[in-house]
């Protein structure tokens, strides 16, 4: 009876032990297995590998094309090299869920119409993260890339004349897409069309035509960017419901030379960036383009551009307050002539700063006692004739001004009017520094910051009730 028992207890604990060793069987063939190899056996790896397996690749030079068409995620050890021989596309990804990291990708082809790239992403779920992309023509090209993420990479682009470099990141009918943490310099365009819901964050863009360049892509979030020394820095188009925070944007000189542009952009909330150096620091045309939407602009700073913001004279339904216009050669301009209208310039009692105010803030609470207007007749002419910049600092502008004071019956309408205007600049928090790099612009950046920091603590005191100004007299 006992040895019954027993045995009846040993074969229970026998079957309880094959049961748990093959379900820890099936839970690691599920979670895939990690083989290690050189990049020269990188091929033979993946055709050999299963969905979910982990390849750790250490070092090495693999020479050709790679087509991945399983989930596995492959793993650079001391930065083997993928090198496509200057021919067609390097690495393509073909199924949802692969992770590749820790790669040199280099030498795509330079074909433009066939779309070489390094790396290109056609299926969802696909994360590309530190990895170096050299001499390609596009970098990272998604294609229904779905819920990709392209994070921490350093992409530098073929050293061809600018319009025939390809674009360092390009996301076309992809949705949810997260970019962040990569340096990116000497490209095109980074491109993202048509792909709803993409956040743009912590990325570094230098030295290409179109630091960021959308159409037709809703719900985007792009934030903590610096956008530099590029053409034009972010340039929106088509899109909805677009929030652009806490970015630095410089330097951006060239022929248009707009910080940001905004072209038929409706519920578009531009707050706490910096705006510093650009030709244009803000370029509005038909934004917003729907007779329900807005535009918001909150404390921007929008510093030493030749032209704070720029606007088309249709242009209507943008709020502007808490921002920051200091020395800009023309604070606001119009294009193509005639007055802006509809826009306001003040929301719940909050004005902007502007550093050409002459008023006075006889209460000390901040805000000026006198209306900001302005109505320069330099900034007038200039607008009818563009080539008159060219005395923009010669003794006729102040004569031309002092004139108009003078004889206000050649005084020009005002283009803005700010009823609350600030007495100090405010300068925002969050936006990032200038990257580490000698030049112009970042002197520029740092003259203009350390000049606005002492604004900040000076100003109040100088300006604190020096003067005591008559009140007007309330009428019974």
């Amino acid at each position: 009876m006992v040895k019954t028992v027993l045995g009846k207890l040993l074969l229970g604990l026998l079957l309880v032990v094959l049961v748990f060793v093959g379900f820890s069987t099936a839970l690691a063939q599920d979670e895939g297995s990690a083989v290690t190899v050189s990049a020269e056996n990188l091929p033979q790896a993946i055709a050999d590998a299963k969905p979910g397996d982990a390849i750790e690749v250490t070092g090495g030079i693999f020479t050709g094309h790679l087509d991945i068409d399983k989930p596995v995620t492959l793993i650079g050890i001391d930065w083997p090299v993928i090198d496509g021989e200057n021919n067609g596309t390097v690495v393509n990804l073909t199924a949802p869920g692969i992770t590749m990291r820790g790669f040199i990708i280099r030498n795509s082809g330079q074909v433009l119409d066939q779309e070489n790239s390094g790396i290109a992403i056609q299926a969802a779920d696909i994360t590309i993260e530190n990895n170096r992309f050299e001499n390609t023509l596009f970098g990272v090209y998604a294609k229904n890339g779905h819920n990709a993420v392209i994070r921490n990479n350093v992409i530098t682009s073929k050293d061809l004349d600018l319009p025939r470099r390809g674009d360092p990141i390009r996301i076309w009918y992809s949705q949810d897409v997260l970019i962040e943490g990569n340096e990116i310099t000497k490209g095109r365009d980074v491109v993202l069309w048509y792909s709803e819901r993409v956040t743009v964050r912590d990325n570094e863009v230098s030295d290409g035509r179109y630091g960021l360049h959308f159409m037709y892509c809703d719900d985007a979030t792009i934030e903590y960017n610096t956008l530099l020394d590029n053409s034009v820095g972010a340039f929106f188009m088509y899109s909805r419901r677009v929030t652009v925070q806490h970015n630095t944007i410089a330097g951006n000189r060239g022929p248009s030379g707009y910080g940001v542009g905004m072209k038929d952009m409706d519920d578009a909330i531009i707050r706490e960036n910096i705006f510093l150096d650009n030709r244009v620091g803000v370029h509005l045309d038909t934004s917003p383009r729907e007779v329900d939407s807005f535009g918001r602009y909150d404390g921007n700073v929008f510093a030493y551009n030749d032209i704070g913001v720029g606007m088309m004279p249709s242009v209507r339904r943008n709020e502007f307050s808490n921002n920051s216009f200091v020395d800009n050669e023309e604070q606001v301009a119009v294009g193509g002539g005639g007055q802006l209208k509809g826009n306001i310039w003040s929301v719940n009692g909050q004005g902007n700063y502007w550093s050409d105010y002459a008023g006075y803030d006889a209460d000390d609470d901040g805000t000026g006692d006198l209306v900001y207007k302005s109505d320069r007749l330099f900034e007038n002419l200039m607008q009818r004739e563009p080539s008159l910049r060219l005395f923009l600092y010669s003794p006729a502008t102040n004569a031309i001004d002092f004139s108009a004071k003078a004889f206000p019956i050649v005084r020009p309408q005002p283009k803005v009017e700010d009823e609350f205007p600030l007495m100090t600049p405010q300068i925002p928090t969050e936006a990032p520094q200038m990257p580490q790099a000698t030049g112009e612009t970042w002197f520029i950046f740092a003259v203009v910051f350390t000049a606005m920091a002492l604004a900040l603590v000076l100003l109040p005191r100088l300006t604190r009730k020096r003067y005591i100004f008559p009140q007007p007299e309330t009428q019974a």
